[in-house]
């Protein structure tokens, strides 16, 4: 798209405040949290600052958040701990990436420092090589079929159709997924998600602040986040990312609920074979079942639990640093009931998954319906 990063932040946090059912002066924000890798180093100064200008909250203190394609997630867990421990009663979240005014060489180049840049880098393994190593080494352990990481695909570009915001709107079989190009085998061209321009803003408030402002009101019942190795072999294993789980369990222990109440997942399928990872290490699927759930369409729109029904990474688009913040969004549509077309009928809790590069870095946010 045309428009430059700021003029993205202006529109998200534009939206953000017009959309409060009561409305909200914008010098009730106390502090900000913006989440952006800075693509391309559109912005490799003071980025806050620019946030603080085009949102008109100068007042207020804005803190960048940068954990690769994290970065968002992230800055929601801050915005909700800096809330949950009384210390502010408004916070805003925005999530920014401008990624589309770069050619591909420079783009290539900025996808892989979210990786190793010590030893996968200067192997020439790519982003796309790295999440290849992990689906080969999930066939060889749990012969996960290929059709399965296909219909991945197949259903998120489904669910995209039904999302004006996605960026694409295009109807794909598992026929096409398979016979795509090879960009690191397994994968192919349809099992990568695009490159994306995109900007997200949040408003958090305490529950006190909120009930006066809304009455169906979408609570943040718990925030987890993890770490693990940044290169793929200093990891215990290649089919599990250890950063996930860490965040998952922290979250359900946070929440006053468990995971057979969650109505749908949100998670983070920069390459279809991470849909699959995400299922099992968050705990809904044991490990090399997730494949299997996918095919009998556990995980579509009006199967038993929903998996990205925006259309994910792979439809919806991932900028880099605003797809935790859109997960979170996504969750609060559905939460509403105004998700329009792609509505999930009769949800009333969810879960939003947001992984950093190759998964050295990962939080889990519950969500439900007050």
């Amino acid at each position: 798209m045309p428009e430059g990063p700021r003029a993205l932040l202006r529109t998200a946090v534009d939206a953000a405040f017009t959309s409060v059912d009561r409305g909200m002066d914008r010098s009730r924000v106390e502090e900000a949290f913006l989440g952006t890798l800075g693509f391309s180093g559109w912005q490799l100064g003071n980025a806050s600052a620019v946030l603080a200008e085009e949102a008109r909250i100068g007042h207020a203190p804005v803190t960048r958040v940068e954990n690769a394609c994290a970065s968002a997630g992230f800055a929601l867990r801050a915005g909700a701990r800096a809330i949950e421990s009384g210390e502010r009663d408004v916070v805003l979240v925005v999530g920014l990436e401008k990624m589309s005014d770069s050619p591909s060489p420079h783009r290539r180049y900025w996808l892989g420092v979210s990786g190793d840049t010590e030893w996968e880098r200067l192997a020439g393994l790519t982003f796309a090589g790295v999440y290849a190593l992990m689906a080969s080494r999930h066939i060889a352990e749990y012969g996960t079929p290929r059709e399965a990481l296909a219909e991945v695909a197949v259903k998120n570009h489904a669910n995209g159709l039904l999302n004006p915001n996605a960026q694409f709107h295009k109807a794909i079989d598992r026929a096409q997924v398979l016979a795509a190009p090879r960009v690191a085998d397994p994968l192919g061209l349809l099992d990568c998600c695009p490159v994306t321009d995109g900007a997200v803003a949040l408003l958090l408030a305490a529950e006190e602040v909120a009930k006066p402002l809304t009455d169906t009101p979408v609570a943040i019942a718990g925030t987890g986040a993890g770490s693990d190795a940044l290169a793929l072999q200093e990891r215990d294993s290649m089919t599990s990312l250890a950063a996930t789980r860490h965040a998952a369990d922290e979250a359900f222990r946070r929440a006053s609920f468990d995971r057979s109440t969650v109505g749908f997942l949100e998670v983070h399928d920069c390459f279809t074979i991470a849909e699959l990872l995400a299922i099992e290490d968050l705990g809904f699927a044991a490990p090399g079942e997730a494949a299997r759930m996918t095919l009998e369409g556990v995980t579509a729109r009006n199967g038993r639990l929903p998996v990205n029904p925006d259309g994910g990474l792979k439809a919806k688009g991932h900028p880099i640093g605003a797809s935790g913040a859109s997960q979170a969004y996504e969750a609060f549509v559905q939460l509403r009931t105004s998700a329009g077309p792609r509505q999930i009928s009769g949800v009333e809790r969810a879960l939003t998954h947001n992984v950093g590069g190759s998964g050295a870095s990962a939080t889990v946010t519950l969500f439900e319906r007050v």
